[in-house]
C-alpha cells in the first residue's frame, strides 16, 4: 500500500471520526435541559429555542463553508471551523445567563457549518462511486452516534457534578484534536468520479470551480428542489426525537424513581434505544445495489423505510414501561438493570424491538439522501449544493425541536405527563409520510439529473 493510500484512508477515517465528536455537542444539550433550566432561572421551552439557534446558525453558515469548498483549500478551512466551535463550546460551560448561552452556541454553530459542507464535500472526491452510499453512510451514522454519546455523557457526568463539566470537555478536546487535521490529503477534486479517472490518471486536473451565477441552477435543478423539501418534511420529525430522553425520564419518574434515576437511566435508554441506527450502512450498500440495476432504485427503496418508520415510532411511543426493576445503588447498577429489563420484562422488550426496527428503517434516509444529492451535482457543486439542502434539514429540525415544545406546553393543560409527551411525539411523526412521497417524486426526476451529469464530465474530460 502507497503512501497516497495510507494518507486517503486515514483522512476518510479522521472526518468519520470527527463528525461523530462534534456531533457530541448536539447530544449534549437534551439530557441537561432540566439541569441548565434549573441553574440559570429560565424555562425548559426556552432551551429548545437555543437548541434552534445553534442548528440553523449551522445550516446558514455551512452554505459560506460550502461555497468556499469549492474555492479554496479545504483542509485549511476545516481547521478554521473547529477551532471555532471548540472555543465556543468550551464557553457555553461559562454561561451564566441565558444571553450568554445563546451567543456562545451562536458562536458554536458558526464553526459547526463548516464540519457539514466540507466534510461532505471531500469525501465524496474520494469514496468510489459504486460504493457511495454505504461509506457514506458510516459518515452520516457517526454523527448519529456521536449525539448518543453526547446523551450518554451529559448523563453520567452531569449527575455526578454539574451541566458545565460536559462542555469543558468536548471544548477542550476538540480543540487539540484539531492537529489531526495536520495530516489529512487534500482531496483531487472530482477524484471518484468515473468519467475523470483516465482525466486524473494521466497526470491532468479537473480544474473547475463553483461560480457565484451557478447557485441560482443549483438551487433550481428538480432532484436538488426535491431532496430539500423533503428534508424539511424529515428533519420536522427526527428534530423532535432529541426529546426522546425527556420522554423517558418522563416514563421513568412515573414509575416512583428520582429525578437523578430517571436521568441517568433516560440517558442509557436513549442509546440502547437507538441501536438499529447502526444497520444504515447495510441500508446504504442497498441502495448501492438497487441503483446500479436503475437510476430509480435508491430512491424508491428509501421511501418504503421512510413511510413504515413512522407507526413503528408511534406504537414505541405509546408503550408503556411498566414495572420497572432498576437498582440505584450506581450508574453502572443503573445500566445493568435496564439491560435485565430489556431480556427479562415483556414490556421492555418490546419497546426494544419497535425502537431497533424504527431507527433502522430511519437510517436508510440518510445515506441515500446523501448519494443521491452527490450523484445529480457536479463535483464543484456538491459542497454548495449539501449546504443549500442542509438549511432545509436544519429548518426542518428547527420546526421539530421548537414547535414540539410549544405543543407540548398547550397539550400539557390538558393532558399530564407522560401522556402529554406521548401525543406531541405522536403528532410529529405525522410528517414522514409527506418526507416518504418526495422519493417517489425523486425517482422520477434523478435519472435525467444523473445523466446530465455524466455527460457533462463525460464532455469536460474529453476537452481536457
Amino acid at each position: 500500500m502507497n503512501r497516497n493510500n495510507i494518507r486517503t484512508i486515514y483522512t476518510v477515517f479522521i472526518f468519520v471520526a470527527l463528525a461523530a465528536f462534534d456531533n457530541i455537542i448536539i447530544g449534549l444539550f437534551p439530557p441537561l435541559f432540566s439541569s441548565i433550566a434549573k441553574d440559570l432561572n429560565i424555562t425548559i421551552s426556552s432551551l429548545g429555542v437555543v437548541s434552534a439557534i445553534n442548528i440553523i446558525v449551522t445550516a446558514m453558515s455551512s452554505i459560506l463553508w460550502g461555497y468556499a469548498a469549492g474555492k479554496y483549500n479545504r483542509k485549511r478551512l476545516i481547521m478554521f471551523g473547529t477551532i471555532i466551535w471548540s472555543i465556543a463550546v468550551f464557553f457555553t460551560s461559562r454561561s451564566n445567563n441565558y444571553l450568554e448561552l445563546i451567543v456562545s452556541q451562536f458562536f458554536t454553530g458558526i464553526g459547526l457549518g463548516c464540519i457539514a459542507s466540507i466534510g461532505f464535500s471531500v469525501l465524496t472526491d474520494f469514496i468510489p462511486y459504486k460504493y457511495r452510499g454505504m461509506l457514506l453512510s458510516l459518515w452520516g451514522m457517526s454523527q448519529g452516534f456521536g449525539g448518543i454519546m453526547g446523551s450518554l455523557m451529559a448523563s453520567l457526568i452531569a449527575t455526578s457534578s454539574n451541566w458545565r463539566e460536559p462542555f469543558q470537555i468536548v471544548g477542550i478536546i476538540g480543540f487539540f484534536l484539531t492537529v489531526l487535521y495536520v495530516f489529512i490529503r487534500e482531496p483531487v477534486l472530482g477524484g471518484a468520479e468515473p468519467e475523470l479517472k483516465k482525466l486524473i490518471r494521466e497526470g491532468n486536473s479537473y480544474n473547475h470551480t463553483i461560480q457565484l451565477n451557478e447557485v441560482k441552477g443549483i438551487i433550481c435543478k428538480k432532484t436538488n428542489l426535491l431532496l430539500l423539501l423533503q428534508g424539511i418534511f424529515m428533519n420536522i420529525t427526527t428534530g423532535s426525537l432529541i426529546w426522546l430522553p425527556t420522554l423517558y425520564i418522563s416514563k421513568i419518574q412515573n414509575q416512583g424513581y428520582d429525578n437523578k434515576t430517571a436521568i441517568i437511566a433516560a440517558g442509557y435508554l436513549y442509546a440502547i434505544l437507538q441501536l438499529g441506527g447502526l444497520t444504515s450502512s447495510a441500508f446504504g450498500y442497498l441502495g448501492d445495489l438497487l441503483q446500479r440495476k436503475s437510476y430509480k432504485g435508491r430512491a424508491l427503496m428509501t421511501s418504503f423505510f421512510v413511510f413504515i418508520t413512522m407507526p413503528l415510532y408511534v406504537i414505541m411511543f405509546i408503550m408503556p414501561m411498566n414495572k420497572l426493576l432498576i437498582d440505584t445503588s450506581s450508574t453502572y447498577s443503573i445500566l445493568i438493570s435496564l439491560l435485565r429489563e430489556i431480556v427479562i420484562n415483556p414490556w421492555m422488550l418490546g419497546i426494544f424491538i419497535l425502537s431497533f426496527l424504527a431507527s433502522a428503517t430511519q437510517s436508510s434516509n440518510t445515506p441515500n439522501w446523501l448519494a443521491l444529492i452527490t450523484e445529480v451535482n457536479l463535483p464543484e457543486h456538491r459542497g454548495a449544493a449539501f449546504s443549500i439542502s442542509n438549511i432545509a434539514n436544519s429548518l426542518g429540525r428547527t420546526v421539530g425541536n421548537v414547535g414540539i415544545g410549544y405543543l407540548l406546553a398547550f397539550i400539557s393543560i390538558y393532558k399530564r405527563e407522560p401522556s402529554n409527551y406521548i401525543i406531541t411525539m405522536v403528532i410529529f411523526q405525522m410528517f414522514l409520510v409527506p418526507a416518504a412521497i418526495c422519493y417517489l417524486q425523486i425517482a422520477k426526476t434523478n435519472v435525467r439529473d444523473i445523466k446530465d451529469v455524466k455527460k457533462t464530465l463525460y464532455r469536460r474530460a474529453k476537452v481536457n
